[in-house]
């Protein structure tokens, strides 16, 4: 397996120190429109590994935005398999680029979304991910695969809807992704502040675009943002967090491949964060239309949103002054294999603390990349396989979450997942 791997940021970056623990590829293409860095991530393997883990990794440029360039690109390397990891406003170019280049596929966001023109919260437009299924044939026909939807959510989460219908249930009523942490952000002075722990440009997406919610009855349907609000306890010392209704690929997703009545999507955001997102709404700065912009130098095209991700701190280099936990899972309710009424919450929870002392990446990030790495394993040693466009949910979930929880030292990855069994209402 020879991976190009599209992104050197947060995410991309965390990628390549968790494969570097691994051994399943033969090379690793990290690319960067900005080369540097790129480099940045080569060199920490290689620092950290020495030359005979380094030697695996190359560094090379890249415009994810141009379809031809991402393909000369895995051409030039052999690339088997292409790892999206920038923005999902690259999807459609990245995923082109890959099906050219005769590889695999695999992201963690997919294509965007376009709300409904006339009746933006009751139904929907261009849903995430259509464009990408629209192509599944493509992909069939050249007997290519893409992996879509494979980070922590999506990912992890489709993981866990999996394995609750094969294993923990005879029928599902609800799949209810719940995210939430208690992570704090601290300037120099040890004041807290405002600072996002993902990309804001793919939060202000997911957040001010129309949640969207799947039932068995109605198919696929939106409501306000925001929309309704629960509070929803955390395992592991996170606690209760104010959840709401978000935009997300899950719930675009679960219902392609397991049974339930209903799948939603519940992000704990906060007061804080929900009134800065509505502010930014207000005033146009979630915008992704080009604003001109006069200066000294003339005119300047440029947009609102991308002035607001270039203003806030990038959050792949937040991880020293981040302290807390993350937990991403899902909350299952329905009839246990028993007949019995049974809700569980499947979650894994990543310390901020432990991230960045074992990878130099915050939990956020590093959480996010963990899936895709393992997903590319099961890959390679063909434990899972298909063609065309698919979601984590097409596959086994016992050999993926085995891996995820199997010891080091035993040939895994080392990270145990949770099983909370909760009263059923």
């Amino acid at each position: 397996m020879k991976i190009l791997l599209v992104g050197a940021g947060g995410v991309g970056d965390a990628i390549a120190k968790i494969a570097a623990r691994r051994s399943f590829y033969e090379l690793i293409v990290v690319s960067d429109y900005d080369l540097a860095r790129a480099e940045r991530s080569v060199e920490w393997v290689r620092n950290r590994h020495g030359e005979e883990v380094g030697s695996r990794f190359v560094a090379a440029r890249i415009d994810a935005s141009d379809p031809d360039a991402v393909a000369a690109v895995a051409r030039e390397h052999g690339a088997t398999h292409v790892m999206n990891a920038v923005e999902p406003k690259f999807v459609p170019s990245i995923f082109a680029g890959a099906l050219a280049a005769g590889a695999d596929y695999l992201d963690m966001a997919m294509s965007l979304s376009e709300p409904h023109p006339t009746d933006p919260h009751t139904s929907t437009g261009v849903k995430l991910g259509d464009d990408q299924f629209a192509q599944a044939g493509d992909w069939e026909s050249a007997g290519r695969l893409a992996v879509v939807g494979m980070g922590v959510e999506p990912g992890l989460s489709d993981v866990f809807a999996r394995y609750a219908a094969d294993h923990l249930f005879s029928s599902i009523d609800e799949l209810g992704v719940r995210d939430g942490a208690n992570l704090i952000v601290r300037d120099e002075d040890g004041a807290e502040i405002f600072a996002p722990s993902f990309s804001i440009w793919t939060t202000i997406e997911e957040c001010l675009n129309p949640p969207v919610v799947w039932e068995k009855d109605a198919g696929w349907f939106t409501t306000a943002p925001f929309s309704e609000p629960e509070v929803f306890d955390f395992p592991e010392g996170i606690g209760p967090v104010e959840c709401v209704n978000v935009e997300h690929e899950e719930v675009l997703l679960m219902p392609r491949w397991v049974d339930a009545r209903r799948v939603t999507f519940k992000y704990g955001l906060g007061e804080e964060f929900i009134n800065v997102l509505r502010v930014l709404h207000l005033l146009g700065l979630d915008s992704t239309t080009p604003a001109t912009v006069r200066s000294p130098s003339g005119p300047v095209e440029v947009a609102p949103r991308d002035v607001v991700a270039a203003c806030l701190p990038d959050p792949a280099g937040i991880g020293p002054r981040m302290t807390g936990k993350t937990c991403a899972g899902l909350w299952v309710t329905g009839t246990g294999t028993d007949g019995a009424a049974r809700e569980v919450y499947l979650y894994h929870v990543a310390d901020n603390e432990w991230t960045m002392a074992e990878y130099e990446a915050q939990c956020v990030v590093w959480q996010t990349a963990l899936n895709p790495v393992i997903a590319l394993e099961l890959l390679a040693t063909g434990q899972w396989s298909g063609i065309g466009v698919l979601g984590p949910e097409a596959f086994d979930a016992q050999a993926f979450l085995d891996l995820m929880a199997r010891p080091e030292d035993e040939g895994g990855y080392g990270q145990a997942w949770g099983l909370q069994e909760r009263t059923p209402a």
